[in-house]
């Protein structure tokens, strides 16, 4: 078995992921974050960025090689 870091794959890799993350994070948690947001006064785009990067790592990644 090979364990693979987020960091190790190339560039372009990582940006799909964090984009397709985020779109994750905005479709089961859109409402929950908006409501955080305006109670706390934070950058919404910050708040997707965040979230969608700890959303990576719940992710299951398969490999062909």
């Amino acid at each position: 078995m090979v364990y693979l870091n987020f960091t190790d794959l190339s560039e372009e890799a990582q940006n799909r992921l964090l984009e397709n993350s985020k779109k994750d994070v905005e479709r089961k948690f859109w409402d929950a974050i908006r409501k955080y947001v305006k109670e706390n006064h934070t950058n919404f785009e910050t708040m997707i960025e965040e979230e969608a990067i700890r959303n990576l790592y719940s992710y299951k990644f398969v490999f062909n090689v």
